[in-house]
Parts: structure tokens; sequence; C-alpha cells
């Protein structure tokens, strides 16, 4: 019987004089899938639903950054050394090809890789996520602080209110998304203060950079979003799809930043689709 993601240990890889924890479920044959996660996320906060689906073809391995979880390490301010590490991360577990799904974050991170280590992709989903150089991305900042404060104030997760716009039905499928990540018993460690102020000063970085070419990228690109991503403006969603030669943009009406999430069985089966495609 295949382990599901609720229930799969948390395994460990030596990389480079730090320690790895990452999650890994489905088939052991094909190209696989790396899930880079978002802002001050462990392997928690993964949806077992999209994994779940996800390793129903692939195999679907998710990590912990350097210094996250249970990851050892110092952890860095830097989206180019996380992207580093990510490279070094995923050599080490012998792969020589892989997808990429990024998210906000993480989609941050795979732009990098896209640039740094291209033989490495096979296809790529930046979901959430924003090109480099977007000043907008900077609200990012004030939006993580100030909805932790209601999240400590109303005694919710702080998800609740980043992730999903303010409708009905939105929270409801939030609610749902949020219960689903805390259904498993052997839990990752909790994130540090210290990871989120390194991880808050990358995106920072990150708005303030250089634009990106990507116009020698040729991989397939599926850009994807919310119609209402208060995080990052959906707008950079349009703008990254542009900036991509082979991108195709899909944005979610009526759904946020965690608009994967809101959508999950929707995503799960269009995701499953573009990485099949490439078979």
């Amino acid at each position: 019987m295949m382990q599901t993601y609720r229930t799969t240990p948390t395994l460990f890889v030596e990389v480079n004089g730090s320690r790895y924890a990452y999650r890994k479920i489905g088939q052991e044959e094909g190209i696989p899938i790396i899930y880079l996660n978002h802002l001050a996320a462990n392997l928690d906060n993964c949806d077992p639903l999209i994994m779940d689906t996800l390793a129903q073809h692939f195999t679907v391995i998710s990590f912990d950054y350097k210094g996250v979880g249970a990851s050892t390490g110092q952890v860095v301010d830097s989206i180019e050394e996380m992207a580093r590490d990510t490279v070094a991360f995923i050599r080490a577990m012998g792969y020589e090809k892989v997808h990429l799904l990024g998210l906000s974050l993480g989609g941050f991170v795979t732009q990098e890789i896209l640039r740094i280590a291209p033989e490495l992709i096979a296809r790529v989903i930046l979901a959430g996520t924003g090109p480099k150089g977007d000043r907008g991305i900077e609200r990012v900042v004030r939006i993580t602080y100030y909805d932790m404060f209601r999240a400590f104030w109303t005694r919710r997760d702080p998800r609740y209110y980043l992730f999903f716009p303010e409708t009905s039905e939105a929270k409801a499928l939030g609610q749902a998304f949020i219960a689903r990540t805390n259904e498993r018993r052997n839990r990752d460690e909790a994130i540090k203060l210290p990871v989120l102020l390194a991880q808050l000063r990358a995106v920072r970085s990150w708005a303030k950079g250089e634009p990106q070419d990507f116009s020698e990228v040729n991989h397939r690109v599926w850009v994807v979003n919310g119609d209402n991503d208060r995080m990052l403006p959906s707008a950079g969603s349009y703008d990254l799809s542009d900036r991509l030669p082979n991108a195709t943009l899909i944005i979610y009406e009526g759904a946020g930043h965690g608009a994967i999430f809101q959508r999950a069985d929707l995503f799960a089966r269009q995701a499953t689709a573009f990485y099949l495609a490439d078979k």
C-alpha cells in the first residue's frame, strides 16, 4: 500500500554539511516532482490532497530549506542562495532531471533555478508568485506582520487571513485546507522567528532586484494564481507569464494567495495533466 503524505516518514539527507529533512511519496519511476514551499513553511504546510493526487503518477518530494523546520544549518536570507542549496539537495538525492512546483517564496527560488541550472529541469509550475524586481512584492512584509497579529488576536491560523479572500466560500475552503494540514501526528519542527525574519529579508531583496531575462528559457511553465492575491499582486503572475516564452497562465476566480489550496482538487488534476504531458 502506497504511503500517503499524512503518514510517510520524515527522512534526512546530508548535503554540504547540513542535514535536510524531506518527505517522499509516490511512484518510483519517471521524472520526480520537487515541491518548493512558501514563506515560513515547513513540511507540514504542504497540502496532503495535492501531494497524494500527484503521487498517483509521480514521485513527489517536499523538503525543508536549510535551517528551516527539521533541517539543520544556518537559515539563509537570499533567494539566490536558497536556489543553490535546492540544486545541491536535488543532486544529492541522485536526480538528473526533475519537475518543479514552486509556491510563493518557492516560486522565487524556482525562477532562480531556471537561471542557474536549466539542464536539471523538465517542467515548472509557478504558483502564487511573482517576478524579480516587482516592487509590489514588498507589501508581503507588512501584510505578513498584520495578519500574524490578526491571527494571534483571533486565535486563528495565520493562513486563514494570508491565503484566502474575505468571502464565505473562500474562508470555508481555507478552513478545509488548514484542517487537512493539521491531520498529521508526527509533526515537523515549528518555524522559529529567525527563519521568518531571514526569509522576509530575502523577499524584500527579490522585490528590489534587477528583473531576470527569461528570453532563452524554453521550458514549459504553468503560472497559476488567484485573482485576489493580497500577498503577491496577481498582476505579477501576468507579468511573469509574459516574460517566459513558453508559459501558460491560469487565474482562479475568487481565489487568493493560496489559490492552489482553495481549488486543490482542480489544481491537482490540472497539475497532473501538465506534468504527464512530458512523458
